[in-house]
This record gives C-alpha cells, sequence and structure tokens, in this order.
C-alpha cells in the first residue's frame, strides 16, 4: 500500500525548494509578460464586386481573373521600394532598433512583410453558385493609430493599384487596336494605289474586257475578209476593164466622170457605215472610225469644190478618157482598201497582243485583289475590335467594370491583440509548479537514505524495538529558513528586477523571446 502520510510528509519538508521553483516561474512568467510590448492589429475588409454592365450589352476588355488580380496587387505592394517608402513616410520605425545594432534595410522589409497580412477568402463555387472574393487587410504595431494608419495606407495602395492596372490594360488594349487600325489603313490605300496603278498601266489587257475586245477582234478579222473581197471584185473589174479596152478600145462609162476618186470613196464609205449601223451599235469602235473617215473625207471633197479644182484633167493639163477616169477610180478604191487593211491589221495585232497578256495580267490582278481583300477584313475587324475596346476602356475609367470596394475601414484598436499577460503568467505558474514536482520527484528517485522503520526491516532484515527521527536545533531551523527566504527574495524581487534592467538599458527582451519561440515553434 502507498504510503500518503509519508509521501506528505517529504513534500512538506521539500516544500522549500517547490516553492522556490514555484516563484521562479511566477517571477519569470511575470517579467515576460510586463517586459513584453503591446501589440495592436488594426483590420480592414474589402470585397471584389462584379462588373456593373452586363457583358452582353457592353463588355470591359480586362479578363484578369480577380483571384490573379490580386495576387499581381500583393506582390507589388510587398515590393521593397514600396514597403520602404511607406514605412519611412509614416515613420514606422522612428526610434527602432537598439543603439548598437539599427535595423537595416532589410530587416524592415521583412518585419513589414511579416506585419502585414493580406487574406483573400472566398471566390469558389458552392452549389452552383460563386461565392464573393472578401479581402482582409491588418497590419500589427505597439500603436493603436500607427497600425490602423498603416492598414488604410496598404487599403488605399490595392484600391489603386487595382484601378491602375485595370485603366492601363483597357488603355493598353485601345492602343494596340488604334495603331492596328492606322496600320491597316494604310496598307489598303497602298494597295488601293497599286491596284489602280496596275489597271491604268494594263487598261486594254484586263479580264473584264476580254470578251468586248475578242468581239471586237472578230468584228476586225470579218471587216478584213469583207475587204479582201471588195478588193478582190476590184481588181476583177480593173482586169476586166483593160481586157475590153484593149480588146475594143471602147469603154462604157455611166456617171464616172463626173465624181472624183475621194467622192467615190466618200460613198463607199457611207454605205458601209448604213451596213454597220444596222448591226452595231453607236457606241462600238467600228462605228465611230467609220464617222472619222467620213468626216475627213467630207472635208477634202468639199475643198475640192470650193477651189474649184479640174476633176477629169491629168498632170499635163489634157483631159482625161473614161479609160483613164476609170481606171483612176479603181486604183483608188483598191488604195483605200488597202490602207483600211493596214488600219485593221493594226488593230488586231493590238487586239491580240492585249488578249495574250489578259491572263497573266487577270492572275496579277486577282493576287492584288486577294490581297486586298485580306486587308480589308482584317481592318474591318481591328475597326471592330477598336470599338470594343473604346467601349471597354470607357468601362473602365468610369469604374463600371469590377472593381474592389471597402467595406469596412480600419479603426485604431481600443486594446492591445498580444501579448495575452494572463496566459503568460499562468504558464509561469504552471512551469513553476511542474519544476517543483519534478524537483521533488528527483531527489525522492535519488535518495536511498533510511528515513523509516520499514526501510530498515526491508534493508537490514530486522525488527527494530522503536525508531526517533532526526531532531534540529533552533540554529539550524532559523538558518535554513533563512537561506530559504533569501532565495524566495531574489527569485521575486532581483529577477524581475534584472529582467527588467536588462530590457530597458542593454538589450530589449521581445527580439530574442519571440526567436526562441519561432524556433521552438511556438511563435
Amino acid at each position: 500500500m502507498i504510503d500518503f502520510k509519508f509521501y506528505l510528509a517529504v513534500f512538506w519538508r521539500r516544500f522549500p525548494y517547490f516553492f522556490v521553483l514555484l516563484c521562479l516561474g511566477a517571477a519569470v512568467g511575470l517579467a515576460v509578460a510586463l517586459t513584453q510590448q503591446p501589440i495592436y492589429v488594426a483590420e480592414a475588409r474589402l470585397v471584389v464586386e462584379s462588373e456593373q454592365i452586363p457583358d452582353d450589352l457592353a463588355a470591359s476588355t480586362v479578363r484578369t481573373d480577380a483571384s490573379e488580380q490580386l495576387q499581381i496587387i500583393r506582390q507589388r505592394i510587398m515590393a521593397r521600394d514600396n514597403l520602404l517608402e511607406m514605412a519611412n513616410r509614416l515613420r514606422v520605425y522612428q526610434g527602432a532598433g537598439a543603439p548598437d545594432r539599427p535595423m537595416t534595410p532589410d530587416d524592415r522589409v521583412q518585419d513589414m512583410r511579416d506585419r502585414i497580412r493580406i487574406i483573400t477568402t472566398g471566390g469558389s463555387t458552392v452549389r452552383g453558385r460563386a461565392t464573393a472574393i472578401v479581402v482582409t487587410v491588418s497590419f500589427e504595431a505597439p500603436e493603436p493609430q500607427m497600425a490602423a494608419a498603416v492598414t488604410n495606407e496598404v487599403v488605399t495602395l490595392i484600391l489603386q493599384e487595382n484601378v491602375e492596372m485595370r485603366t492601363t490594360v483597357s488603355g493598353q488594349t485601345l492602343e494596340f487596336f488604334s495603331q492596328e487600325t492606322e496600320r491597316l489603313e494604310q496598307e489598303l490605300s497602298q494597295m488601293s494605289a497599286r491596284i489602280l496603278e496596275f489597271q491604268e498601266a494594263n487598261l486594254e489587257a484586263l479580264p473584264d474586257s476580254l470578251e468586248f475586245r475578242r468581239s471586237q477582234q472578230a468584228a476586225e478579222q470579218e471587216r478584213m475578209l469583207e475587204l479582201e473581197r471588195e478588193k478582190s471584185q476590184l481588181r476583177d473589174r480593173r482586169d476586166r476593164l483593160v481586157e475590153l479596152f484593149e480588146q475594143t478600145g471602147e469603154i462604157s462609162l455611166v456617171g464616172v466622170a463626173a465624181r472624183t476618186a475621194e467622192e467615190a470613196e466618200l460613198q463607199e464609205l457611207q454605205d458601209e457605215l448604213t451596213r454597220a449601223s444596222a448591226v452595231l451599235s453607236d457606241d462600238n469602235p467600228r462605228i465611230g472610225v467609220l464617222r472619222a473617215q467620213i468626216a475627213a473625207l467630207e472635208r477634202i471633197v468639199s475643198e475640192q469644190q470650193a477651189v474649184g479644182s479640174p476633176v477629169g484633167v491629168n498632170e499635163e493639163g489634157t483631159p482625161l478618157t473614161p479609160f483613164e477616169l476609170q481606171l483612176a477610180d479603181l486604183d483608188g478604191q483598191i488604195g483605200f482598201i488597202d490602207e483600211q487593211k493596214a488600219v485593221i491589221d493594226e488593230n488586231l495585232e493590238r487586239l491580240a497582243e492585249s488578249i495574250a497578256a489578259t491572263p497573266g495580267n487577270a492572275l496579277t490582278l486577282g493576287t492584288l485583289e486577294r490581297n486586298f481583300d485580306n486587308l480589308r477584313a482584317q481592318y474591318d475587324r481591328a475597326v471592330r475590335n477598336r470599338a470594343a475596346a473604346e467601349v471597354g476602356d470607357t468601362i473602365e475609367a468610369l469604374s463600371k467594370g469590377q472593381r474592389i470596394s471597402v467595406i469596412e475601414q480600419a479603426n485604431a484598436p481600443t486594446s492591445p491583440t498580444r501579448p495575452n499577460r494572463r496566459r503568460i503568467v499562468a504558464m509561469g505558474i504552471a512551469a513553476g509548479l511542474g519544476m517543483g514536482f519534478g524537483l521533488i520527484g528527483l531527489l525522492e528517485v535519488l535518495n536511498t537514505a533510511v528515513r523509516r522503520p520499514v526501510d530498515i526491516v526491508n534493508g537490514l532484515q530486522i525488527t527494530p524495538i522503536m525508531t526517533m527521527p532526526y531532531i534540529r536545533t533552533r540554529g539550524e531551523i532559523w538558518r535554513k529558513r533563512l537561506i530559504i527566504l533569501t532565495v524566495v527574495l531574489m527569485v521575486l524581487v532581483g529577477l524581475p528586477a534584472a529582467i527588467w534592467y536588462i530590457d530597458t538599458y542593454i538589450r530589449p527582451l521581445q527580439p530574442i523571446l519571440e526567436e526562441v519561440l519561432q524556433r521552438v515553434g511556438l511563435g
């Protein structure tokens, strides 16, 4: 059986050690609780709102996801230059750091990153419905006003970065499509000029007039055959006239001497114009050529009639015989036909060259037109995109797109968030209790001395008649009490005073304590 009275007596005998350790734990906990600097945490809340205008009516050109956008904004705010500028402007570290070890810029940046909290929640889909994205911004500071000021500054930076990012993206989109539209417009103008230049350089060999030129070629060939027949008939008449004159010495002249060769030719062209007008339209080039020739011959005949030049007189001044008149008339008609054939040959050669060049011109022109159509399609698409970019830029300029708004501004907290001084003191007392009970148990385990009659019986295997405990003198008792009182006073007074003196005049203990707690995993 366990002898509770014996162990209780042992506890009371060793109670001074227990009490000293208990006071030591309580003193350390109290000193830590009193030396730790109070930390205030100010908090602000923001929410990401959806577009104010439906996408089917007018869509913004900024397609960045809200979560991705918040991550980008957080990285920009946490940049080294921004944090240092914010810390200097708000005087976050005014008078911070020990005199022998001032805070370096790297320490300040790391400390600002540790003290600023930007936490994003929401944005997921629950039962088919998307939850709102809420952003919580907080900052830790030893002063409540400083905590609220830095938190609100971070909120302001988030709003500014959001507006700047979205307006920059929409502005860059609009600028890109504006430049693209101008570039395509210039290329369209250049391509139009190239097409016009090519058409002007190959005006008579374009594919759209190919059928007309082929019909004109067929008409010229038909006219050539007709002239050949007329020439053949005239040669036959001339040969028969010569043969008749050589055989008989006489010819019949009916209404020939009264006309000159120009008048006969004019009559022939008028007859030809009458026949052509019945078949061809007035816009046909052949009709125009005949009318021009008739007009020229009419001027010649008019001049001959005006000056009264002799009609039937040869170069020697003697009148022409009827035979000579008819030969001259036939020779004039044959010469005129030869001139007409020469003109038709030139026309046919020109038409053949233009018809032969038409396929190549059609291929080149088709390539130019296809390039023009492609550029036109790109230009139309760029114009539509530019219009959409203008609408999107207007939406972002008016803050009608996705935006971040403040739900709750950060206010100066009225009470510190940490340290929890009661908890620290309680932990110190608990540590003292643990060390006290642990020390008593350890001493009891290591003590092998005989302290009870049962120890004599068990150790020596004898039964004593009686036992007497050790009796201390009064001097030993007071000496022991004085030692215990001195130790207690040192623990309760000297240790907190030493901790306070070190923390105040030598080096702050809070950073050391925080580093120790962080290394052991309790930070």
